[in-house]
């Protein structure tokens, strides 16, 4: 599990997912909290990190910046339990979206100034298929037919004071008909274009960690060749 703190990775992992060819910055063990002077640079580590540790590492991810970061790694004996644990530190929203190809391109939109994919939330009752279809053909005014699922994402925000985690099932899809494409105005989104993958991942510098993640794992399992 992967959740984009501020756009920053975190990921929760165990011991049999702990890559040992991979080399880590600064690596810190069964600490009840974060010390006073640590560098918040690159690459960082914790092993078995206490409930109160967990707490206070969200809390400054949320509220500062943290440049220099680049990811945070929680490694444990009981994933479930730790996930549990910062699921319970939010209010749980779900959504769902989809990579739309036609021929040797993707759908993107432009939205909030940045490129991204379309998705929205669950309506009552839906299933994330449903749901990924009927927000893709209702934000880009376009058909599609639902393919294999890609992954899901997780990525923290605040609403109204309350700490959010969104998380975000995502398909591949294939474009049946795309004669009316316009963006849906009242969902902020401003543009519609057809990328290739080379276009699609410049316009990517300038959207999400998030997106690319996704993008990185559509290539990876569903590009079509």
């Amino acid at each position: 599990m992967k959740i984009f703190v501020n756009d920053k990775p975190v990921e929760l992992i165990s011991y049999e997912e702990l890559d040992p060819a991979k080399s880590y910055d600064f690596i810190y063990s069964n600490l009840e909290e974060l010390p006073s002077d640590m560098l918040w640079e690159e690459d960082i580590l914790f092993h078995e990190p206490s409930h109160d540790l967990i707490i206070r590492l969200l809390y400054l991810l949320r509220t500062r910046k943290m440049k220099e970061l680049d990811s945070v790694t929680l490694v444990t004996k009981d994933k479930k339990a730790l996930k549990e644990f910062i699921k319970s530190r939010f209010s749980i929203i779900k959504a769902a979206g989809g990579i739309v190809s036609k021929k040797d391109k993707v759908l993107m939109i432009f939205r909030l100034g940045k490129w991204d994919f379309p998705k929205g939330k669950f309506d009552k009752g839906e299933t994330p298929e449903n749901c990924a279809k009927r927000e893709v053909e209702e934000e880009c005014n376009v058909k599609v037919k639902l393919g294999p699922h890609i992954c899901n994402t997780w990525h923290t925000y605040t609403q109204n004071r309350k700490s959010i985690l969104k998380k975000t099932y995502w398909y591949a899809m294939d474009c049946i008909n795309d004669a009316g494409m316009k963006p849906q105005a009242e969902e902020g989104i401003e543009e519609i274009l057809w990328l290739s993958e080379t276009d699609a991942k410049t316009a990517l510098i300038n959207s999400y960690p998030s997106m690319r993640y996704l993008f990185k794992h559509y290539l990876k399992n569903h590009i079509k060749n």
